[in-house]
């Protein structure tokens, strides 16, 4: 076979392989996700914070709040469970690549590239029990605080479709569903969670 050819083969067997991988990936977080209620609980929190922006009566506005309120501490033990139950596999099948370019299986050969998505849901789980609101918080302080869980989730949701796919992926996928860019969640989580995030990725 000529020299073409080969890249042809070559880039079949790439897209073959990529394929193979990213269902692994998926069926992989999925196992774990199914038990949970973090995907409807996430959705509903997003939603739920612009009809309480929205909301013009001061009672009802209350009342959604409260509700948003008990919301984010069920997330956050359902996330908690999640990370738990994902501790349990196996570091070679949690791994991440960082590179530019996703290649099929990249992520063990070269593990310096990556980081482990085991560790990337334990520092979620905490970064969203913390952006949890207190009871009792003046209107302001709410819909700030409103504003930081939905970054946290958003970046969250991003970490996800990352590892079942790509970042490149991941990030256009956060940008026509939600408008927003990964750049701007990631300005927009908290201080700590970003730290944390960065030194993660390989960038702290």
């Amino acid at each position: 076979m000529d020299f073409f050819t080969w890249i042809i083969v070559g880039s079949i067997a790439v897209y073959v392989l990529q394929g193979i991988e990213h269902r692994r990936r998926v069926r992989l977080l999925g196992a774990h996700l199914a038990p949970t209620q973090v995907e409807k609980l996430m959705g509903g929190l997003i939603e739920g914070y612009m009809r309480a922006l929205d909301e013009k009566d001061a009672e009802r506005r209350q009342q959604v709040w409260d509700i948003l309120s008990n919301s984010e501490k069920t997330l956050a033990d359902q996330l908690q469970r999640l990370a738990t139950s994902f501790s349990q596999e196996n570091a070679q099948d949690t791994r991440v690549s960082t590179l530019p370019l996703a290649l099929p299986y990249f992520d063990r050969l070269i593990p310096s590239h990556t980081f482990d998505m085991r560790e990337a849901l334990k520092m979620h789980a905490k970064a969203v029990r913390d952006a949890c609101a207190p009871e009792d918080v003046d209107l302001e302080t709410r819909k700030r605080m409103a504003f930081t869980m939905t970054a946290e989730l958003l970046l969250l949701q991003h970490t996800c479709h990352w590892f079942c796919k790509t970042r490149t992926i991941a990030s256009m996928r956060l940008m026509a569903r939600q408008k927003t860019s990964y750049e701007q969640v990631m300005k927009s989580v908290s201080a700590s969670t970003l730290s944390a995030y960065q030194r993660l990725i390989g960038k702290g």
